[in-house]
């Protein structure tokens, strides 16, 4: 059933609804410009959630160089004025070379007065946040206020935000607002604030000009043959998306990249000697390979459940199809499953479309709206505790651990603006007052002038040198020169001599 559209039904106030279309929980009749508090209080409740965890992981020593110290120095290049490098990735890389985020640079002024990671975590936390209030404001005026509640925090509480809060700070946070505004306009039949608040996305990250397209084509489709007007405001933001995605991939990320090219297309590589695809690989790719291992379909099991794959009823759950193809077609496993962040962008499309879907059901007079929603929230509840949030809950997350203030003492000895190398988890507690590449990785400036390692790490969060492995690198620093500092409770701090 296509949508009317824009300007006709689908503007109409709920009491114009007929008989057919009553809902089970009348919908809210206040002024539609106007956010009820408790929106905003909910908003707020899980923004204080969000950064609670963000800032409790990163106390604790358990966030990571890649990728919070990475956009640690991505940002505080912005912030003292100069394109981004990061000296995580190789000595000066230029960042415009990896992944093309301009958005970045908003978060400047903000660096400026609290340099530091946990500005960034911060700043993530509010994106994600500012995510619930159109998705929730949509619900409310269409589903009424008690579905807007269950909507909101079944979103809010959804394993694929919780998966990306609890793993430090991506870029892709930017987009959840976009991607919240943007569908949630476009589910109101209000199509070209749909397309002005899609189109930045371009800005977030290079991959999301294809769900601009995609945004784009639904919107064209939205608008139904007798408004021409719609479907080139569709047409238009599907070229213009398709084209920010080849600009950045074809043109600027091969410019500022070192090796001159993207370096990420070598993940949708086929098995040939030179490492390009031939034909049966792209095959078997495009076939069998976008649900083999059994993980991707896990996955996209998974991103739909929260829903009770009612989202499956909505046009707007197509926007979801670019991110999940790049993902299952990567060579790259990190990119199947529900773990990282990966799955961030995913959680406003799918309840963008769920609460499309019970809009549609309930304009068509079916009934379930409240049984949906009951099922919706009886599934984030079961999801919940497999995930992130949930940390928050256990007993060992509050625990102080004295080898952090350990740890913290002895990263005071390194002066500022010192060359260093660190362990995983001590990277990003540096990399706002010194040059910090990753303990152990090919691609580190050599020869720092200090060294610090967290010898006794757990086994599961040692990356990148096995426990035998950073052994032989300390005794081979100490060998050529460098000198033991200090060395406490695990942790070991070398100094070149010079």
């Amino acid at each position: 059933m296509h949508a009317p559209p824009a300007g006709t039904a689908a503007t109409l106030p709920p009491q114009q609804s007929g008989p057919a279309a009553q809902p089970e929980a009348e919908p809210a009749r206040e002024n539609p410009y106007v956010t009820p508090w408790w929106i905003w209080a909910l908003a707020g409740g899980l923004f204080f959630v969000y950064m609670t965890l963000s800032l409790r992981t990163h106390q604790r020593l358990l966030s990571h160089s890649y990728d919070l110290g990475i956009f640690d120095q991505v940002v505080s290049s912005y912030a003292a004025g100069r394109l981004p490098v990061s000296e995580l990735k190789a000595p000066d890389f230029p960042i415009l070379g990896d992944h093309f985020s301009p958005v970045l640079a908003l978060l400047a002024p903000l660096y400026r007065l609290w340099p530091s990671a946990q500005t960034l975590l911060v700043a993530q936390a509010a994106l994600v946040a500012v995510s619930v209030l159109p998705l929730t404001r949509w619900a409310h005026r269409t589903l009424g206020a008690r579905a807007a509640l269950v909507t909101g925090l079944c979103y809010g509480l959804s394993w694929g935000i919780a998966s990306g809060v609890g793993f430090d700070f991506h870029e892709v946070a930017f987009a959840l607002p976009l991607l919240a505004c943007s569908l949630a306009s476009l589910g109101s039949g209000r199509l070209r604030a749909a397309a002005c608040w899609a189109l930045p996305l371009v800005l977030v990250k290079e991959d999301l000009g294809l769900t601009v397209a995609a945004i784009g084509l639904v919107i064209a489709g939205r608008a139904g043959r007798g408004d021409r007007a719609g479907r080139r405001t569709g047409a238009a933001l599907a070229l213009a998306g398709a084209a920010g995605t080849l600009l950045a991939v074809v043109v600027v990320l091969p410019a500022f990249n070192p090796g001159g090219s993207y370096a990420y297309l070598s993940y949708l590589g086929g098995g040939d000697a030179q490492g390009g695809a031939g034909f049966g690989d792209l095959l078997r790719k495009a076939t069998v390979g976008m649900v083999t291992p059994e993980t991707k379909v896990s996955t996209l099991v998974l991103v739909l459940a929260p829903t009770l794959f009612l989202a499956l009823r909505s046009p707007l759950v197509w926007v979801a199809l670019p991110t999940l193809l790049w993902r299952f077609a990567s060579d790259k496993s990190a990119f199947w499953g529900t773990g990282y962040h990966y799955s961030l962008v995913l959680m406003p499309i799918v309840f963008a479309a769920f609460v499309d879907a019970l809009a549609r059901r309930r304009e068509s007079g079916a009934a379930g709206v409240r049984r949906h929603l009951i099922g919706a929230a009886a599934m984030c509840v079961v999801l919940l505790p497999a995930f992130s949030l949930w940390q928050l809950a256990e007993p060992a997350t509050w625990r102080t651990d004295p080898r952090i203030a350990v740890a913290h003492r002895l990263m005071g000895m390194i002066p500022d603006g010192a060359t260093v190398q660190a362990s995983d988890g001590l990277v990003p507690h540096l990399t706002q007052r010194t040059s910090t590449s990753l303990y152990g990785w090919p691609a580190s400036r050599p020869d720092p002038e200090w060294i610090i390692v967290d010898t006794a790490v757990a086994p599961e969060r040692r990356w990148p040198l096995s426990a035998q492995q950073e052994q032989i690198a300390l005794d081979g620093a100490r060998a050529q020169g460098y000198r033991t500092a200090a060395q406490e409770n695990g942790f070991v701090l070398l100094n070149r001599r010079s």
